[in-house]
């Protein structure tokens, strides 16, 4: 079949094996471009026969945007090193690249945290476009939180079946994604011309964690749905925080 999977990595040697394994059988080309990982990401990769390139990491939008210029296949799928495919989703991907109808297909993301599924709080189904003919579209967003766009005019089917993301392994690692992210969104506001003020840097971490926790059930995941809502919040916090640190050292 003609699909190229493509997959962008740093320091994956925990998680790319698994997310390799799940597409084997449903692409003839799989990409990963990596950012110099210091770890056993490249030996694994090539282990599962991908085609492994290095490019110095400059945003995940760019990064993902040039991963694709390197398949082989104009038809894409696209992952994250921390994901892999059920198999009802392989087997949905196999079924419809016999023949698409659409240009590009979405696909639901259930994520593991801390060792169990969260499906409440905004975090499921939490439907991803990442299927689709790498002509007619791109990825866009403000860094990091990215989106493939396709152009005017295309039309979109929906898949069954989940990407299995498997997030964080423990509260600590979460943190230190939220210190890492906040630092990202925090830039591209400032690029954006976006300011802090006072009233945003009060209430929106409130409002975020009112959102997840209660509007969209976050308490019926019981304590991780509680940890995560309010780490979310304090991530919203954290980002104003530097966004208005980063505003104070311009000129």
């Amino acid at each position: 079949m003609e699909l190229s999977v493509v997959i962008i990595t740093k320091n994956e040697e925990r998680n790319i094996g698994r997310c390799l394994a799940s597409v084997k059988g449903i692409a003839d080309d799989v990409v990963v471009l990596d950012s110099f990982s210091t770890d056993r990401t490249e030996a694994i990769a090539k282990e599962h026969g991908a085609r492994f390139l290095q490019h110095a990491f400059d945003g995940h939008i760019e990064q993902k945007n040039r991963a694709i210029t390197h398949a082989k296949n104009p038809w894409v799928l696209s992952l994250d090193a921390d994901e892999a495919l059920d198999e009802r989703l392989a087997r949905s991907i196999n079924e419809v690249m016999a023949a698409p109808t659409a240009d590009g297909y979405t696909m639901n993301r259930l994520t593991n945290y801390c060792g169990g599924w969260i499906r409440h709080g905004g975090w499921y189904p939490d439907t991803k476009l990442r299927l689709w003919d790498s002509r007619k579209g791109r990825w866009t967003g403000v860094n990091p939180h990215d989106r493939y766009e396709l152009y005017a005019g295309a039309r979109i089917a929906h898949l069954p079946g989940d990407i299995l993301h498997y997030s964080y392994n423990s509260i600590d690692d979460h943190y230190r994604q939220v210190e890492y992210f906040t630092t990202i969104a925090a830039k591209a506001y400032l690029d954006l011309g976006k300011g802090a003020p006072l009233l945003k840097r009060l209430f929106s971490p409130v409002a975020k964690f009112i959102g997840d926790y209660l509007l969209r059930l976050g308490f019926l995941d019981g304590g991780r749905g509680f940890t995560i809502a309010r780490i979310s919040a304090y991530a919203t916090w954290l980002k104003y925080r530097k966004l208005r640190a980063l505003r104070a050292q311009r000129p």
